[in-house]
């Protein structure tokens, strides 16, 4: 099983969720039967969390996608404050879609450096199921509005983001498609 890499903070799709096909079984069985320290590099792809990674992959075989998703929430779910900051180091500035213009790129570097500036960790949120275009403004439109939260509240918002990120890598790494990078510095893809 070969790590599908990620984009970092902002899960830009290439194409609207109705249009892209499910994993298929044969990806599930390969997920089940690679051996572990592969699969585990592979999660860490979708989350930076050792914890998580070691839970998904201590627990296999999973019987079908819908189980998996589910263990993967219940791992996200009880991250500790520690796994969480961890989780939350490995993402970084989003990458956004080709051909979005410049401002859009200065814009939200200037959200995004005011955001960590206050919490301390990059901003997160999951938009994978939006167009390109849409993704763009929800992000701007999300970091904004959570610059207004105390760092407990966005801490909670961050973890839910978070888990809904590794869900949604975790689905694009059983498919296997390549339409996002991994983050530069290679700490975690998906940022």
């Amino acid at each position: 099983m070969t790590p599908t890499h990620l984009p970092g903070r902002v899960a830009i799709p290439p194409l609207p969720e109705q249009t892209r096909t499910p994993p298929s079984p044969t990806a599930l069985e390969s997920f089940n039967t690679a051996p572990a320290d592969q699969v585990r590099q592979a999660l860490l792809t979708c989350l930076h969390s050792p914890r998580w990674a070691d839970r998904i992959t201590d627990h296999r075989p999973y019987p079908d996608v819908d189980s998996l998703l589910a263990a993967s929430d219940e791992a996200a779910y009880d991250l500790t404050p520690g796994d969480l900051t961890r989780a939350l180091a490995g993402e970084t500035l989003p990458v956004l879609p080709k051909g979005a213009y410049g401002v859009a790129h200065t814009a939200l570097s200037a959200a995004s450096a005011a955001y960590e500036a206050r919490f301390g960790h990059a901003f997160v949120i999951c938009v994978h199921d939006l167009a390109p275009n849409e993704a763009l403004d929800q992000a701007l439109a999300g970091i904004r509005s959570r610059l207004t939260n105390d760092p407990e509240e966005e801490r909670v918002v961050a973890a839910e983001e978070l888990r809904r990120l590794a869900r949604a890598r975790l689905v694009e790494l059983l498919r296997g498609a390549g339409n996002c990078a991994t983050s530069p510095n290679g700490a975690a893809p998906g940022r």
